[in-house]
């Protein structure tokens, strides 16, 4: 009732006060930085636009080997990029032919039942499954980078493509035409492959998040999964649908007379062996061998007692036939007009940079591990090359697999030379083998590729997701959900579309931020992230952390003025605004804009602009729009530090 209520004499006053303590505090005798913020020449406009250029999709200057070299070394040179293998062959011996041809065995002896199971994930034959394993490997032996990497279908892929031709044709009753269409979409994924190498275009394969990449990658590992309880169960009728209440419906509607219980006994029996040698294997890694070789043991061992037990006679399904010989010519096969055309084109490039974007993630770790340079785009040339060669000789989509580049990699590999060597035992499996796999049985074809896929749900990686980035955790579980209770081709629209959604978001809305004095330094601080950092009387100081494009220009503006609105609101006087701009990488003509409206705005609250530190580009377009004009060139400054100190003297003048 008896309060005092504060005027706006006693308000000024007592801004004069703190700002007479904070220039005691500061010790403002000192004079502030010689140094103005600099303006580089201005370039020309070609000139500039050959270095935009040139950083974009030049980087790593490919041509500089070149420069001021004799006809016959750029030559080499040349031969030496295209074929890496006349690179890395100069220095090959016995030691690292040993290495490789250890691990060229132990991957062959994982990949040809994962190939058989594989190509039952794409509705083809399983000799498709091997020829995808004899001839892409060749061809990466000669073109590919990746000392580590083994070339072959893989789990994901093979899902994604028999879902999408699918959609298209019935694999049983049009079983010629959907074959012509997977070939036709083998070709055209390998074209989008090299193309995007060759125009350097790779960047475009990282829009996918990791995020996003985990929930699709362990969604789809469960989908697989769960396509093998067909198999694994010994059910006859199954849906076509890749969802889990379908695949469910499917399961335990013909329970219990559907189930063929020697069938399920079979499966558990390889299921448990091929978990438990997997098991030695991470613990031990001189056992690393073993979960490579134990695919093709229960495969050996389960077609063995089929054989001799009759087992097809009681319900068990088999392989019954894998065609004999090597790769048979598809050229003429492949559409290049019509109806399918499109729908192959269409496939192709859904499928190859799916394809892409798990074979450049696994070339790049073990290229981490060590510690040598893989050329993104020189790899994604050589995988479509082979993928283009490969669909003309019956291969589908082939790409690095995990599992196997893993095996490689801990079988001692030196070089490509045991894809090669991998390559020449499925040539021989091909041209003398295939006959003994007539008893297979599909159960333990189920057991080898659910016991495969387990290792793609990454739930550490999507717990550990959760605790960093929130926002990362929802586009993880949109594609994971997506995949599993809609479709592959949904969780992958779904990935995508949250990975720009998320990348929008962050253009659209930069974060912002309001600094404040270290105490006895002159640096300045978010005052969130430190809390005794202290507010300069009279200044707000706003950090913006982007760059000031059309997309946030607007929301930049509007962001600055509520952080000012919200002082005003506190009963704080604002003289100056200072923008920190050192983060700020580019602006463009909406930003240069957005700022011209901020500086009136400020001036009808007399409130005074200045900015802190602006970069090159910022200070090159700034002095072309005539800003520096507008602005005045002493509202520039070289740090925060010599800003505060400006409008403190300047606030005292007027006091």
């Amino acid at each position: 009732m008896g309060g005092h209520i504060v005027t706006s004499n006693e308000v000024e006053n007592l801004e004069a006060n703190n700002i007479k303590q904070y220039e005691s505090e500061q010790k403002l005798e000192k004079s502030p930085s010689t140094y103005k913020v600099g303006c580089p020449p201005r370039k020309k406009f070609l000139k500039e636009f050959a270095d935009g250029l040139k950083e974009t999709f030049f980087a790593d200057d490919p041509l500089k080997p070149y420069k001021d070299q004799p006809g016959s070394r750029k030559f080499l040179l040349g031969l030496q990029f295209l074929f890496p293998i006349f690179e890395w062959g100069r220095d090959y011996n016995l030691i690292k032919f040993k290495g490789d041809i250890i691990a060229g065995l132990t991957i062959a002896s994982l990949c040809i039942p994962q190939d058989i199971g594989y190509a039952k994930l794409a509705n083809l034959e399983p000799q498709n499954g091997l020829y995808s394993s004899f001839v892409p490997p060749l061809v990466y032996a000669l073109m590919g980078s990746s000392r580590d990497i083994a070339i072959g279908p893989v789990a994901v892929v093979s899902l994604l493509l028999g879902s999408l031709l699918q959609d298209e044709l019935d694999p049983i009753n049009n079983k010629e035409e959907y074959l012509r269409l997977a070939f036709t979409a083998t070709f055209f994924a390998g074209i989008t492959q090299a193309l995007l190498g060759f125009l350097r275009l790779g960047f475009l394969i990282d829009f996918l998040s990791h995020a996003a990449i985990v929930g699709f990658m362990s969604g789809a590992a469960i989908t697989i999964g769960l396509q093998q309880l067909k198999g694994f169960l010994g059910i006859q009728k199954f849906t076509k649908q890749t969802d889990i209440i379908s695949v469910m419906k499917s399961v335990f509607h013909p329970f219990p007379h559907g189930w063929n219980w020697p069938t399920i006994l079979i499966g558990t029996i390889f299921l448990i062996f091929l978990l438990a040698a997997k098991h030695v294997g991470k613990k031990n890694r001189k056992l690393f061998w073993l979960p490579a070789i134990a695919p093709l043991i229960s495969v050996v061992l389960a077609t063995f007692f089929v054989y001799i037990t009759h087992a097809e006679r009681h319900g068990v399904q088999i392989v019954k036939h894998i065609k004999k010989g090597i790769n048979p010519s598809s050229v003429n096969l492949i559409y290049f007009s019509g109806p399918l055309f499109a729908k192959g084109v269409k496939i192709g490039i859904i499928a190859g940079m799916i394809a892409l974007t798990e074979a450049v993630a696994i070339g790049r770790t073990f290229a981490s591990m060590k510690d040598y340079h893989l050329d993104g785009n020189k790899e994604m040339v050589a995988l479509g090359t082979m993928n283009v060669v490969g669909s003309m000789t019956s291969c589908y989509v082939a790409t690095g697999s995990f599992s196997r580049s893993a095996v490689n990699y801990m079988s001692g590999c030196q070089t490509p030379v045991s894809n090669l060597v991998m390559s020449i035992v499925v040539f021989f499996t091909l041209l003398l083998i295939t006959p003994l796999f007539k008893y297979t049985p599909n159960a333990i074809l189920s057991s080898i590729i659910i016991s495969a896929v387990i290792n793609l749900i990454d739930y550490e990686a999507a717990f550990l997701i959760w605790k960093v980035d929130k926002f990362d955790f929802i586009a993880c579980m949109g594609a994971f959900l997506g995949v599993v209770f809609a479709s592959v081709e949904i969780g992958l629209l779904i990935a995508v579309f949250i990975s720009f959604a998320k990348l929008l978001l962050q253009v659209t809305r930069p974060r912002t931020a309001i600094l404040g004095n270290l105490p006895g330094t002159t640096i300045y601080r978010n005052i969130e992230q430190y809390p005794d950092a202290s507010r300069v009387p009279g200044v707000l100081i706003v950090r913006v952390d982007s760059a000031i494009y059309f997309t946030n220009s607007n929301y930049v503006k509007e962001r600055i003025l509520r952080w000012l609105t919200d002082e005003e609101e506190k009963l704080k006087k604002i003289e100056f605004l200072i923008v920190e701009m050192s983060p700020v990488t580019d602006i463009d003509t909406s930003g240069i804009h957005a700022l011209e409206e901020l500086f009136k705005s400020l001036k009808k609250r007399n409130v005074q602009l200045a900015l802190a530190n602006p970069g090159p580009v910022i200070m090159e377009k700034l002095h072309a729009s005539e800003f520096m004009e507008l602005i005045g060139s002493d509202k520039i400054f070289l740090t925060v530090g010599d800003a505060v100190l400006n409008c403190a003297k300047k606030s005292k003048e007027v006091v």
